[in-house]
Parts: structure tokens; C-alpha cells; sequence
């Protein structure tokens, strides 16, 4: 047939046919996918080697403002649901490789080499120094961090409130303070207060007493301590 009716694809190989052979196009894929190969694999050996950094050289005019976080408001969050913000090197679990890949764009992006990089995630994901949701941040300088992955599921909403009595010693004390007011109040005194003056009161400050002595006993027996204590430390809480 003299007019053939061509694809985009035809087009598009008739063009190819122009510039380069088959042989030279398979030649520059392996590079750049070697390339991206070699890429790839600093960045992994970076985040798992320890790193002094506190600053990378971003581009002011690429970066993305609501993906910077001042160190404050990291440490507000990690608190509030018990999590660490130690160094990459530190953290036990694999780093999958999307967050590999945002990284490497962001590199080529800023034209850079990133370094430093901290995540935020639940102790037990670290290899802390003594015997679900992770967040991976590379350090902008003057405490501010930019956001590059997520992973993990979402923290369920009722962490934040499992935690809440630990957060610091004040929510500790106000959290048995409420706990031996509800058991006083479900203890029958109708008897006993028509004896003994102020019965109630006498009762709460035992049960307070008793709770806040064998919760704290529990609690620093089994090596805990409070959120604003462990949120940056590098050392186990069990």
C-alpha cells in the first residue's frame, strides 16, 4: 500500500533511527541505570554510617515550605506520641526504597549530596546504644529539617491519648491523681464517713499514695521514663 497508515510508536522508532543505532541506545540505558544503581547505593550506605552534619546545601528557591519543620515542633510531636528523633544510622528496620528514590531526586533537584539525615519513629525501631510510622528528615541548619518520606502506616489516633500519662512527670502525677479520685469515689464511705470526719478525703490521699507509689515503682523498675526525657536520647527504655 503506498500511503501506510503508522502509529506514534512507528513515528517515534523511524526518529529514533536518526540519531543513534540499537546497540548505542542499550549502551546509554545500562550507563544511566548503572548510574542510578551507584546513586542509590551511597545514599543507602550514607543513612546507615554516622554523620556529624547538622546542614545540607538545599536550594532555597526549590524547597517545598510545608515540608519544613523546626527542631521544636519535631520535638512537640515526638513527645506527644512517645517517638525518637535520632540519626539514620541508628534505626534497626530497613528503609524501603521510595524514600531512596525522593532522596536521589532531591539530591539532583538541589544539586547536592545530602547528609545527616534523622528519623523520627517509635523506640523500638532503633538500635539504641545500650542494652510504625517512621519519618525521614535531612537537616536545612538552625534547627529546621526538611521532611523527605514517610512510611509505615499512621499512627492510630489513640496513641497520643495511651501516652499522655507520660509525657512528663506533671501528667504522671495528675494522671494517678485520677485515677485514686475514681477509685475512692466507687469505694462505699456512707458508714464509715458518719464515724470517721473527712473520710473521703482520708481514703483518696491513701489510694493516692498507693497508686502513685506502685505505678512509679512499675514504671521505673522496668527502665521507662518520661517523653520530654527520652525523645532525642540514643539510649534504651524498655
Amino acid at each position: 500500500m503506498l500511503f501506510k497508515t503508522k502509529t506514534l510508536v512507528d513515528e517515534l522508532v523511524y526518529e529514533r533511527k536518526k540519531f543513534a543505532s540499537k546497540t548505542n541506545i542499550l549502551e546509554e540505558v545500562r550507563a544511566i541505570l548503572e548510574q542510578n544503581e551507584l546513586e542509590r547505593t551511597a545514599i543507602s550506605l550514607t543513612l546507615k554510617q554516622k554523620s556529624s552534619t547538622n546542614s545540607n546545601n538545599f536550594n532555597i528557591d526549590l524547597v517545598e515550605t510545608d515540608k519544613i519543620f523546626h527542631i521544636d515542633q519535631i520535638q512537640k510531636i515526638a513527645i506527644d506520641f512517645r517517638l525518637r528523633f535520632l540519626d539514620s544510622h541508628l534505626f534497626a528496620n530497613e528503609i524501603p526504597e521510595e524514600a531512596i528514590s525522593k532522596t536521589s531526586n532531591l539530591e539532583k533537584l538541589h544539586q547536592t549530596k545530602l547528609e545527616g539525615f534523622k528519623i523520627m519513629a517509635p523506640s523500638k525501631t532503633f538500635k539504641l546504644d545500650n542494652y510504625d510510622d517512621p519519618l525521614l528528615f535531612a537537616p536545612i541548619g538552625n534547627n529546621y529539617y526538611y521532611l523527605i518520606h514517610q512510611w509505615g502506616k499512621d499512627l492510630v489516633w489513640y496513641r497520643k491519648l495511651m501516652v499522655l500519662p507520660f509525657r512528663t512527670m506533671f501528667n504522671f502525677v495528675v494522671f494517678c491523681g485520677i485515677v485514686s479520685l475514681l477509685i475512692t469515689s466507687a469505694t462505699p464511705l456512707d458508714n464509715l464517713s458518719k464515724t470517721v470526719p473527712l473520710a473521703p478525703i482520708i481514703l483518696f490521699l491513701f489510694m493516692f499514695k498507693a497508686v502513685i507509689a506502685s505505678s512509679a515503682y512499675y514504671f521505673f523498675l522496668m527502665g521507662k521514663n518520661f517523653n520530654s526525657e527520652i525523645w532525642d536520647r540514643k539510649f534504651k527504655e524498655n
